[in-house]
């Protein structure tokens, strides 16, 4: 990432041409805004990164098609030294044209054209040294086919793009077809800027565009070389002759007609001129802005700010960090676009009777308004103002911009705890939307996180509990990439994937992906399409064992918006994330694994909240008539993708059974609803998921996960067993029960039949032993794990025979018989253990029994009669008898 040093940011804005109302593509659909594919290009704009250019931050889409650019800005330019003469000496004169051709190359060879090179975007750093401005929108605009304006100064222009004939429009106006001009146009521009700073004069400046016209066309029929006709025409060869013959040869050759024989930018840079002066080359990273991964395995490659010659070391310790980083927090100080605009005029409110037009035809045709010269290109930037966001900053300390990693790890919330820095405890209780606004807690959290990722993955762990907390927005993709444990040469394994050979899942994929998300207005991009085509299928062809779903697209849309400038990173993200939470879930024949996990769901719902369980049951609404969207997208397909960020921070951290706690939790939000209604209204209320608060779902299903038995979530169909040996310590949390070592107290697979059949979850002898605190043979400790108030948090009943019981039994349990526990109205007999029962309705009740169904009939039974948090020891009772823990009571000895 680069420095912003002594940058600041410049503001720019323009419209995107409108479509007709009435007009729509090929598919019946209306046509995408021009503006949304302006931003869907835009993107990869934000990727090129070279010392010679300025740098893209942002862009943002207003309303009318308005579309606002901000990038990296300096003050001066070249068109403020022309007539100094500051550049016209042969020798500044070839090393200004060296910077400009090291922009250019790069630009080239990225496929880009500037066509607008001109002295007014050519900037200079306070070094003065180049820097390429409004190189992107030619690019952007697709050629300048998504605007109204032509792109490009007249006088700048090459003959070529004058003789490409009239501009068509197809029947449909989806696209202008004017002919691209190539990256040769540069270099004709090139030659006429580095003409005018010799000459410290800008020619043809008093004329209009008709007349430039004129005078175009007169070069081309002159048959003379244009450096000669410029030089006849305005008098120039007396100044010319002062040039030596190697920079004339240059100029020459800049300025040739014929697009065909005119060397190309890289041929110009390997000229004799510069090979003379011995200019050295710039260094830069020829890629993206920074790697997220890089090709060395094992390393996420995120790099700090980097400090060249440009970088002032002083006591601005807010110019070393990244552009990215300033500008977020330049967001979050209170900057914005809009009124920056309109306070400098570049956005104007007119009375809306004055752009009415004086007839309207029946076809929505309009004639007689003038055209707005807003839709016009305005060339001036606007200056960001950084003050406001330097005096948010101006009490942290100079440490603070450079935290000893262990000391911000050892700490309560990993936050700086320095005085001057404040108490940011109180912060990090809010809520997250306000966390996500606090500029200084914000501040602190990038910073933290910026450390902790350069250390991927040796810091794994620690991200992971950072992650706990909160993640920045600024540096989600990068967490979820360290919390998915991404690693490796992703963007070799990406490339090596046939993307490109059609395959039988092309047209459901094309089918799918126009309806995946389309009110974001990035992923709603043609950009954006071809981007999910080329992540979707290379899923599917490397993972030949599966079929492509409809849902799998929903799962890509948070990867992919996240990293839209790597394609890599997004296909590696998935492909880490569906083996975790969806194993199996793409099999050509999935319904044993979804049947299973919507039993395990059923059974969840009712250990939390038996009456919700038994309503919904009694009215016939099952989880698969509303669940499965949600398990076969984790949410993504119900939630609008904000959401759905801020739900996966939490998910991402949790293990398989993560997901089935999320779906309990949202239940939970709806349950007085679902309580009143009948299975009509039930389905009326999930055919569009109503509003869900995000942050108490995501707190709700936490305490639910956490007050669930491990085992009661158990699916056969889970991941296999991972070997653990090279894994961090995370946490128990973070690991599925398949990944804990099996013995014969572990859980076995259970048929579908009999999952169906039961009501409530079983769980394992380990789980019982865990939650009972069980230590070994002739234990006489008492069995019941005591919460921090000394209170019990679960309590076994056994439903043997009191014979059986007494002959040993479980320490702490109580003894309901089955076959003589209910009257014949099904109502519990009153008794001492019913009346224990009653005052620990809030514990877990561990239900144990011999083998057979009499203990799951009991726990359906209970159920049945409202008891929540009620579960089955699988195995029964026998299960318990070689660890020593069965007890015979000492009345009995």
């Amino acid at each position: 990432m680069t420095a912003l040093g002594k940058a600041e940011f410049g503001v720019q804005t323009f419209f995107a041409a409108s479509h007709p109302n009435d007009k729509c593509g090929a598919n019946g659909l209306p046509l995408t805004p021009n503006s949304i594919k302006v931003l869907g290009r835009f993107q990869g704009l934000k990727t090129l990164h070279h010392p010679r250019l300025c740098k893209y931050l942002d862009i943002l889409r207003t309303k009318h098609e308005r579309l606002i650019i901000v990038s990296e800005h300096y003050r001066q330019n070249l068109q403020t030294f022309v007539e100094s003469g500051e550049f016209s000496s042969e020798k500044k004169l070839v090393g200004l044209a060296h910077q400009i051709l090291q922009g250019l190359v790069y630009l080239h060879h990225k496929n880009i054209t500037h066509r607008n090179l001109a002295l007014k975007n050519i900037l200079l750093n306070n070094q003065n040294e180049v820097k390429l401005s409004e190189f992107g929108l030619y690019h952007m605009t697709d050629e300048g086919a998504d605007v109204s304006f032509p792109i490009g100064k007249m006088k700048y222009t090459s003959p070529e793009v004058f003789c490409g004939g009239p501009v068509m429009v197809d029947d449909n106006r989806e696209k202008c077809l004017s002919p691209p001009s190539g990256p040769k146009v540069d270099c004709w521009s090139l030659g006429i800027v580095l003409l005018q700073i010799f000459l410290k004069e800008e020619i043809w400046s008093d004329l209009s565009i008709r007349d430039i016209s004129h005078k175009l066309l007169q070069l081309l029929q002159s048959g003379k070389h244009p450096l000669d006709y410029l030089a006849e025409e305005g008098k120039y060869q007396d100044k010319l002759k002062d040039l030596s013959k190697e920079m004339l040869d240059f100029l020459r050759l800049c300025l040739t007609i014929s697009p065909s024989v005119r060397p190309t930018s890289n041929e110009l840079k390997q000229h004799v001129i510069f090979k003379q002066l011995n200019l050295n080359e710039v260094p830069y990273k020829n890629g993206c802005t920074y790697n997220l991964l890089s090709v060395v395995p094992r390393s996420l490659d995120l790099q700090l700010p980097v400090l060249d010659e440009n970088t002032i070391l002083d006591e601005d310790h807010l110019s070393q960090r990244s552009m990215e980083e300033v500008y977020y927090l330049w967001r979050l100080a209170g900057g914005e676009l809009e009124p920056a605009l309109r306070k400098a005029g570049l956005i104007k409110t007119y009375p809306p009777i004055t752009l009415l037009p004086l007839c309207s035809t029946v076809e929505g045709e309009v004639f007689g308004h003038k055209r707005d010269q807003a839709e016009l290109l305005d060339e001036t930037f606007i200056i960001l103002s950084q003050d406001q966001l330097r005096n948010r900053l101006i009490d942290i300390e100079e440490k603070a911009y450079y935290p000893l990693l262990e000391d911000d790890i050892n700490s309560n919330l990993g936050l700086p705890t320095s005085p001057s820095c404040g108490d940011l405890s109180d912060t990090a209780s809010l809520p997250l939307v306000i966390k996500e606004k606090d500029i200084e807690y914000q501040f602190h959290r990038i910073i933290l996180y910026a450390r902790l990722l350069q250390g991927y993955p040796h810091k794994r762990a620690h991200i992971w509990k950072e992650a706990r907390l909160d993640i920045p927005p600024l540096v989600r993709p990068h967490v979820w990439a360290a919390l998915l444990e991404v690693e490796g040469d992703i963007e070799g394994e990406y490339i090596n994937i046939d993307k490109e050979t059609p395959t039988s899942t092309d047209r459901q994929i094309e089918v799918d992906i126009p309806r995946c998300h389309q009110y974001h207005e990035l992923l709603s991009s043609p950009t954006a399409h071809a981007k999910f085509k080329r992540v979707l299928k290379a899923w599917v062809v490397s993972h030949p064992q599966y079929v492509y779903w409809q849902g799998l697209d929903s799962l890509c849309a948070p990867f992919l918006a996240l990293n839209f400038n790597q394609e890599a990173l997004a296909y590696s993200c998935l492909k880490a994330f569906i083996p975790k939470y969806l194993h199996n879930f793409f099999l050509k024949d999935n319904s044993a694994v979804i049947q299973e996990y919507l039993a395990v769901f059923s059974h969840l719902i009712t250990f939390h909240d038996a009456e919700l369980g038994n309503h919904l049951d009694g009215i016939g609404f099952i989880p698969d008539l509303y669940a499965i969207p949600w398990f076969l997208t984790m949410y993504a397909h119900v939630f609008p993708l904000h959401k759905i960020l801020h739900l996966w921070d939490t998910l991402l951290l949790g293990n398989s059974s993560f997901p089935l706690c999320i779906g309990v939790a949202i239940l939970q939000q709806l349950r007085a609803r679902l309580l009143s209604y009948g299975f009509n209204e039930c389905i009326l209320l999930f055919s569009d998921m109503p509003e869900i608060s995000i942050e108490s779902c995501v707190q709700e299903s936490i305490r639910i996960f956490c007050s669930t038995p491990k085992s009661a979530a158990y699916r056969q169909h889970a991941r296999p067993i991972k070997k653990l040996e090279n894994r961090p310590n995370i946490s128990y949390y973070s690991r599925d029960y398949n990944e804990q070592p099996q013995t014969e107290l572990s859980m076995e697979p259970i048929s579908i039949k009999e999952l169906k059949s039961e009501k409530c979850p079983r769980i394992s002898a380990e789980d019982l032993i865990e939650l009972g605190e069980l230590a070994g043979p002739r234990n006489t400790k008492s069995p019941t794990k005591k919460k921090q108030s000394g209170k019990p948090m679960i309590l076994v009943i056994d439903v043997r025979n009191n014979d059986e019981f007494k002959r040993g039994n479980i320490p702490g349990s109580i003894n309901i018989p089955f076959q003589t526990a209910f009257s014949p109205e099904g109502d519990l007999l009153p008794c001492q253990s019913v009346s224990t029962l009653n005052s620990c309705r809030s514990l877990v009740k561990v239900v144990v029994g011999n083998r057979g169904r009499n203990a799951c009939n009991f726990a359906n039974e209970l159920v049945r009669l409202g008891y929540s948090r009620v579960c089955v020891l699988h195995k029964g009772i026998d299960i318990l008898r070689s660890t020593g823990l069965i007890i015979v009571p000492p009345a009995d000895i």
